[in-house]
């Protein structure tokens, strides 16, 4: 049981985390850091729940969880192809395209991420397939400057049914969501997708027995 619990308390502490990182306003933080004691009252019944020092000491280990080894964000996207089309989703902030995704949560496997993302952007239920490639966005001369390091996982996923259609505006963060020709892609969203994403999960749907890419 203690597994189970501290998993659930890491994905409470992430999302208040998050919360506390991005909301502006006061009533919000005081429920972004009510979440927070929480997600530390659960791992402290976890961890040792007689031991009175335990909460303080679990305390100070999130308050301080990513000022240690710090690693790579990782943003996981789905590819999904009708033909030679590409499922695209447009991006509020900026207008233009991407791959369906988003940065994995905690909590998430990789691909439950990309499928759960796909499915709130687009409105399409997917399952993934196969992993087109893992880019290390500094090596792409395409990418803009970026303030944290990102690695980029593609996947390449099937419509659970392959009659369903995109439903725009099916997620907050999404005005439109359709299928582009390969070879006439949209303007995308450099910070969230770039050509060579595109290209190399429709080189692997072509070419089945091409290697995964790597950086």
């Amino acid at each position: 049981m203690k597994r189970p619990l501290l998993e659930l308390a890491d994905e409470l502490r992430a999302i208040a985390a998050t919360g506390l990182h991005f909301t502006e306003g006061h009533f919000d933080r005081e429920r972004y850091q009510k979440l927070f004691e929480t997600a530390v009252r659960l791992a402290a019944l976890a961890e040792d729940a007689d031991d009175p020092k335990t909460e303080s000491r679990i305390r100070k280990i999130y308050l301080s969880s990513d000022e240690g080894y710090v690693t790579p964000k990782l943003d996981a996207r789905m590819a999904i192809f009708q033909r030679d089309h590409v499922l695209l989703v447009q991006e509020r902030a900026d207008s233009c395209w991407s791959l369906p995704g988003g940065y994995v949560d905690i909590g998430d496997s990789p691909s439950g991420a990309a499928e759960r993302e796909t499915s709130e952007e687009a409105g399409i239920e997917v399952r993934a397939v196969r992993m087109a490639g893992i880019f290390d966005y500094r090596l792409q001369p395409e990418a803009p400057p970026v303030l944290f390091h990102i690695h980029k996982l593609i996947f390449i996923g099937e419509p659970l049914d392959p009659e369903a259609d995109p439903n725009p505006c099916a997620g907050p963060e999404v005005l439109d969501a359709r299928f582009f020709p390969v070879d006439a892609l949209p303007e995308l969203s450099p910070g969230r997708t770039l050509p060579i994403h595109v290209r190399s999960a429709w080189e692997r749907v072509r070419n089945p027995g091409l290697a995964t890419h790597f950086d």
